[in-house]
């Protein structure tokens, strides 16, 4: 019964997108895409760049796999190189690095646990060594723990969650700032969870409100500098994440089970990238402060 499929793009080039995944889970979080049944689709064959990053420099952090993958290969078609910040998962980053390779950009990989404040420092230097200059800053790693109820979490997890979710970004824009320029970009990834909430998710919703309203305060501070922050609030989406994060049986229903998505699926990370792509480019020169919502039609507020 496994999968159902979607179907999107041209007549000769149409790919499947699943709608049910067979049941699956990794132990070791945060997960890996090259064990993913079905794998995550992170490109769109037909999407062609028109330049709109030409010769940037970007620095995705969680770039190895999800939505982080998609990115770059969207950053790198559209003419930027790239900089994948990552926890440990070696055999995805370097599937990345290929493929943005392949596609005629530079990608550096920057193997590290942003939980620590210095291994910000640690990839800006690595970034700016090798590439001489950032133009985009994207915070998009994440880490999520289903517990039944807030007496499960513990004093670990929530201090893990915090400081993986939030306490990085800040420290990634610290190290960062010094390099940013009028015109750069800076896009962090938030989620559906900071306005809907979720009753098995509370720290990480947590922290992706914190993501939400940091964005906003982030903005209003660097605005006068020229540098644009603004975020994207994904969905679910079919990413690493998932099997690791839930059971089983879950993922059978993963993006159709309550709070039900009005489209019915889940999101595949390619569906997302092309929001970072408009948020790093001249495209939205007069936003910033602002929230895209790939959400599958959730009415998530704004």
């Amino acid at each position: 019964m496994y999968p159902v499929y979607e179907y999107y793009g041209k007549e000769k080039k149409c790919k499947a997108i699943p709608v049910a995944f067979p049941p699956q889970h990794q132990d070791r979080h945060p997960g890996l895409e090259y064990l993913m049944v079905p794998r995550p689709i992170s490109e769109n064959p037909d999407y062609r760049g028109s330049g709109k990053l030409i010769d940037k420099t970007a620095i995705v952090t969680g770039g190895d796999s999800g939505i982080g993958r998609a990115v770059a290969y969207a950053f790198a078609k559209e003419g930027a190189d790239v900089a994948i910040v990552y926890l440990n998962e070696h055999e995805d980053a370097n599937e990345t690095k290929h493929r943005v390779e392949q596609l005629g950009r530079r990608c550096l990989l920057i193997p590290g646990d942003l939980q620590n404040e210095a291994m910000s420092y640690e990839a800006i230097k690595q970034t700016i060594q090798h590439f001489g200059k950032i133009d985009i800053l994207v915070n998009n790693h994440a880490v999520q723990y289903v517990q039944k109820s807030i007496l499960d979490i513990t004093a670990e997890q929530l201090d893990i969650t915090f400081r993986t979710n939030i306490y990085a970004f800040f420290y990634m824009t610290k190290a960062a700032l010094p390099y940013l320029k009028r015109g750069s970009s800076i896009i962090n990834t938030t989620s559906v969870t900071a306005y809907e909430g979720n009753k098995e998710l509370i720290d990480y919703s947590a922290t992706k409100g914190a993501i939400l309203t940091f964005t906003r305060s982030l903005s209003l501070s660097l605005i006068t500098k020229g540098i644009r922050v603004n975020g994207v609030a994904p969905g679910p989406i079919w990413t690493p994440l998932i099997p690791s994060s839930f059971s089983a049986s879950n993922i059978k229903t993963f993006g159709t089970f309550t709070p039900a998505v009005p489209m019915n699926r889940a999101g595949q990370p390619f569906e997302v990238a092309t929001s970072y792509v408009f948020l790093a480019s001249d495209d939205s020169s007069y936003i910033s402060g602002q929230i895209l919502h790939p959400n599958g039609g959730v009415m998530s507020g704004s």
